[in-house]
């Protein structure tokens, strides 16, 4: 037996049994419904994930990869929600672990205050007010170590440091920052990473079969197979805002979704711009077939108290059809879903807009269909920002039955940004925003 299965046995039995070890301590809320106008989405439920030292929960995975957690509890599973085929239950994944920002002498470093930490697929139920670990599976290289959620390359991302940032840390080509999850009718997974961006295959046990990454990446190192298979135009991802949203069609087909528009030709044009891309990957070619424009509504509208256009991203999208899509738009703190469909017509994979010298470039054009660029048709679902109940930084939406929806919020491992995030003794001190999955009943379903 490997000592993965072993861990992943040890979570299991401890959740089904109700045995109140200091691996989970059940936080019991209220699942009632919220009040709410009848016609209108409302709230139906929720429930907690309990306090799970974030040490105690890697180590039983991967023995030894965690020695210090500085007192974080097992978070960030919120990265997205993917149904298990169980009522109640789903596959959820969480991202690169602990992280935030911390300014030195003017300069933003990120730390990663438990360097370890391995990404893991993590499996749930939903019983009442308490979400419950039912399994989890470490996400690992082909000889089976720990991937980590460290930064891959120098000069493209972002140098990681210690908890304080005091101390630079060690870049690692294996690392990944997970987001999207989907299962395939194999057992295996395919995930997608902000970090390349990439899209990643992986077995049903978490090792990697193959890493999907935008074509001149240059990824060296790596103790897995690598293949440069994305568009080129890619590598212009702002940085933190690759690949977030994966959405998996009925025939097979994968959806991928760059979460915030692409820096080209330069960073002030991503940060301005209301267009990213979706991308449509076949799992049978193991190939991009088709690339999509897609307009944000202007961040007024989706988060009446922010005026950053920057702070748009999408970071969930749902398949519900055969070529259509549920497509999250959200702030921290708002969000609004949306459905598209997607049309040979509006495909854009190979012309111009994949060019990088295109001068203006698709981010920078002010109205794309006026310039001809078939942009996706979207039309409004719900306006999550006006349901009473939901959390903030919602980044995972999965589809329960045509008229409900489960929501899961990214806690962040209970971290914030600056010094004050930890003590004087290095010790966390938590937001106190807990993973909470949010059950949301739509009048007119999807």
């Amino acid at each position: 037996m490997s000592p993965y299965a072993a861990g992943r046995r040890s979570v299991h039995r401890s959740v089904a049994a109700g045995v109140p070890l200091t691996l989970l301590a059940a936080l019991t809320v209220a699942g009632t419904a919220v009040g709410a106008p009848s016609g209108e989405a409302r709230v139906t439920g929720s429930a907690t994930l309990g306090d799970i030292p974030l040490g105690t929960f890697s180590n039983a995975l991967l023995p030894g990869t965690v020695g210090d957690d500085r007192g974080v509890d097992l978070g960030g599973i919120g990265s997205d929600i993917y149904p298990a085929g169980r009522k109640g239950e789903f596959w959820t994944v969480t991202d690169r672990g602990p992280n935030g920002q911390i300014k030195v002498a003017g300069e933003k470093r990120r730390t990663f205050p438990v360097p370890g930490f391995d990404p893991a697929i993590v499996r749930i139920r939903v019983s009442g007010g308490t979400v419950k670990v039912l399994d989890a599976i470490p996400i690992t290289t082909s000889s089976g170590k720990p991937v980590t959620g460290l930064p891959n390359q120098k000069g493209r991302d972002e140098t990681p440091y210690s908890y304080d940032a005091s101390t630079p840390l060690s870049y690692n080509p294996n690392g990944l920052d997970t987001e999207g999850i989907v299962r395939a009718e194999d057992d295996s997974f395919w995930l997608v990473d902000e970090y390349g961006p990439s899209l990643i295959h992986v077995s049903a046990r978490g090792k990697i079969l193959t890493r999907y990454v935008p074509k001149g990446l240059g990824l060296t190192g790596a103790d897995y197979r690598v293949v440069e298979a994305l568009p080129a135009v890619l590598l212009h991802r702002k940085i933190n805002r690759g690949f977030e949203g994966l959405a998996q069609l009925p025939g097979g087909d994968l959806v991928m979704a760059v979460q915030s528009p692409l820096s080209l030709p330069d960073t002030d044009a991503g940060e301005e711009s209301l267009t990213t891309r979706l991308l449509r990957f076949s799992t049978k070619k193991r190939a991009v077939t088709a690339e999509y424009a897609y307009r944000f509504d202007p961040v007024s509208v989706v988060d009446p108290s922010e005026d950053d256009t920057s702070e748009l991203k999408i970071s969930s999208v749902v398949a519900v059809g055969r070529d259509r899509l549920l497509v999250e738009e959200r702030t921290d703190k708002a969000a609004r879903l949306q459905v598209v469909k997607l049309t040979r017509g509006a495909d854009i994979l190979g012309d111009k807009w994949d060019d990088d010298t295109t001068s203006p470039s698709l981010e920078q054009l002010d109205d794309p269909a006026a310039s001809g660029v078939p942009v996706l048709r979207k039309r409004l679902v719900v306006d999550l920002g006006t349901v009473k109940g939901v959390p903030g930084k919602i980044e995972g939406v999965a589809r329960v039955d045509h008229d409900t929806l489960a929501l899961i919020n990214d806690n962040d491992f209970g971290m914030t940004d600056g010094p004050e995030a930890f003590d004087a003794q290095g010790r966390l001190v938590d937001s106190g925003i807990e993973t909470t999955v949010t059950y949301v009943r739509l009048p007119r379903g999807i």
